[in-house]
C-alpha cells in the first residue's frame, strides 16, 4: 500500500493498512464476494463494538477525534502489538496510550544479560507497583539478597517500611522512605485503574504495619524517580555513596530499571572487591 502523501489523514490511511493486513477468513469473515484483502470497514466496526459509520468517517477524517476508549477498542481489533498501538494513539491522540498495569513476571534472558553486565554497579528491574523482578550479582551482594526473599517480600516498600535492615542499611531513612513513598504514588498512578487492587491492598498493608508509611502517604507527595545519591551504611563495606540513575525499557512500559554506580574511583574498587569475593 503506498505511503500516505503530505496532508492526508495519517490515521485513516494507517488503520486502513492495518485492516488490510488481517486475515478475513481466520477471524471468522469469510465471503465468497469478497474481492480485497483483510477486514472490510464493519468488521472492523463490530469487532470494535462501535458504530460501522462513524468508524467509516473516522477513516475519512470526517467527524470528531477519537477517544482513548475507542482508540484501545479498535486496536485490540486489529490485533495491533504494543508498538502498533502506541503509534494509533500518537496517530489518534496525539499522546501514547497511558501504561498497561501488568502483574510481576520475570525478564527476558537478553535484559538479564544487560543486567549481569553492569556488575559491580548493582541493578534491578522493578514493576510499577515496585516488585523486583531481576536483578545482578552487586545488588545481591550490596542491597538484598532478593533470590532468597519469598516473592511477596520482593518489594521495595516493603523491605525499606517493613524490614528494619533496610533501615539500618540507608543512612538517611526517612529522606529515602519519603522519597520512595512520593515516587510510588506517581508510578501507581501511571498504571491505570488495573492496578488499583494490587496496590490499595499494599497500601492498606503497610499502613497497617507501618505508621511512618500511613503517615507519609496521607501527604499525598509525588515525585520521578530520576536521579541523585544514595548514602549507605553497609556492614561490610561502611560508609559508601551511589550514584543512582532510573531508566525506562523500550518496549516494556510497565517496568523500570534502577542502577546504583559507586559515587569515586576509590568506592568502586571496594565494590567490586567485595562483589568478587561474594
Amino acid at each position: 500500500m503506498n505511503a500516505p502523501l503530505l496532508g492526508e489523514n495519517k490515521l485513516g490511511a494507517y488503520l486502513r493498512d492495518r485492516r488490510a493486513r488481517l486475515d478475513a477468513a481466520a477471524l471468522g469473515f469469510s465471503s465468497p464476494r469478497r474481492r480485497t484483502p483483510g477486514l472490510r470497514r464493519e468488521e472492523v466496526a463490530q469487532r470494535a463494538h462501535i458504530s460501522a459509520t462513524w468508524y467509516t468517517w473516522l477513516e475519512q477524517g470526517r467527524g470528531g477525534g477519537p477517544s482513548a476508549d475507542v482508540l484501545d477498542r479498535i486496536a485490540r481489533a486489529l490485533m495491533l502489538t504494543e508498538v502498533e498501538r502506541e503509534h494509533l494513539f500518537l496517530l489518534g491522540l496525539g499522546r501514547p496510550p497511558e501504561v498497561r498495569y501488568r502483574q510481576a513476571e520475570g525478564v527476558s534472558p537478553r535484559l538479564q544479560r544487560v543486567l549481569d553486565a553492569l556488575d559491580p554497579s548493582p541493578a534491578m528491574i522493578k514493576t510499577l507497583t515496585w516488585d523486583v523482578v531481576a536483578w545482578n550479582r552487586a545488588a545481591t551482594v550490596v542491597l538484598a539478597n532478593y533470590g532468597d526473599l519469598p516473592v511477596e517480600e520482593r518489594n521495595i516498600l516493603r523491605r525499606i517500611f517493613c524490614d528494619p535492615r533496610s533501615r539500618a542499611l540507608n543512612e538517611e531513612w526517612e529522606h529515602v522512605a519519603r522519597f520512595v513513598v512520593a515516587a510510588f504514588r506517581a508510578d501507581v498512578a501511571r498504571a491505570g485503574a488495573g492496578a488499583e487492587t494490587s496496590v490499595n491492598a499494599l497500601v492498606d498493608e503497610l499502613s497497617r504495619r507501618s505508621p511512618d508509611f500511613a503517615a507519609m502517604w496521607a501527604e499525598n507527595d509525588v515525585r520521578y524517580y530520576g536521579d541523585g545519591v544514595k548514602h549507605l551504611r553497609h556492614p561490610a563495606l561502611g560508609q559508601i555513596a551511589f550514584e543512582y540513575s532510573a531508566f525506562a525499557i523500550d518496549g516494556r512500559p510497565d517496568l523500570g530499571m534502577i542502577v546504583y554506580t559507586p559515587a569515586t574511583p576509590e568506592e568502586f574498587e571496594r565494590v567490586r572487591a567485595l562483589v568478587a569475593a561474594g
